[in-house]
């Protein structure tokens, strides 16, 4: 029984030291884990932001790059609308002009008559520089010219549509036809044939009506100088609006 007793006691003793071993054991074990995963998730994060940043630091080089590159484009559009003469709308042109900033085309409106004109002008097609060599009179086909629209209404909505080519002095008709108010833009109605397959005479005759309503080479000799003033103007609007966007 002594014996016994002697044991319990000793038992009783070592028992709290070996717990307290084991938990300080223990507790370095998971402390020694959690450092070493810390280490590992900083490792982790620590490369994908190297890799964004140096990412962020090319988008900046670059977008920077390109902003100086539309800003000296932007000096060059500026001294070529201040080089150019200023436009006056002459005080016999037959229309009103509606102008939007931001559009590339302009509207034009007036009357003959009981008749409404409607004439809708596009940026001209720029042609390439003349060879000198060429000795040839005759019109080159890549002459610089405006596309126009010319609408006749009576008030029946019904209208007498022109396809116009503008040169300097010249207007060619490129097709006529008749729209209907109802007509809808997925609908292929026929429209005639080539302009230049009509007899001459009616070439002729239809030339004459746009004259006297106006469409003649004196009020689209001053649109083709209008609307490249225009082409310069909103070239330089487009160059400050991706300019402002990029950077």
């Amino acid at each position: 029984m002594a014996m016994y007793a002697m044991l319990r006691r000793a038992s009783s003793s070592l028992l709290p030291q070996l717990a307290r071993r084991a938990t300080a054991q223990s507790s370095s074990r998971t402390f020694q884990n959690v450092l070493s995963a810390l280490h590992r998730e900083a490792a982790i994060t620590v490369v994908p932001s190297l890799r964004f940043a140096n990412a962020f630091a090319t988008q900046t080089s670059a977008d920077k790059n390109l902003a100086q590159v539309l800003q000296s484009e932007i000096e060059c559009a500026l001294e070529d609308i201040h080089t150019q003469h200023q436009i006056d709308i002459p005080d016999d042109f037959p229309f009103e002009i509606e102008d939007n900033p931001g559009e590339r085309t302009i509207q034009l409106k007036g009357q003959f008559g009981d008749e409404t004109i409607r004439v809708q002008v596009d940026i001209p097609n720029v042609a390439p520089e003349e060879n000198e060599d060429d000795e040839n009179d005759e019109k080159n086909e890549s002459e610089s010219s405006i596309p126009l629209v010319v609408s006749v209404f009576k008030g029946n909505g019904v209208s007498l549509e022109f396809g116009v080519t503008a040169f300097p002095d010249e207007i060619s008709i490129d097709s006529v036809s008749i729209k209907q108010s109802e007509e809808s833009d997925d609908q292929l109605a026929y429209e005639g044939p080539e302009f230049l397959d009509l007899d001459e005479n009616l070439q002729k005759a239809f030339h004459k009506y746009l004259e006297i309503r106006g469409i003649k080479p004196s009020t689209t000799n001053f649109l083709q100088e209008y609307m490249f003033a225009k082409d310069k103007k909103e070239y330089l609007t487009w160059l400050k609006n991706l300019k402002d966007f990029v950077y």
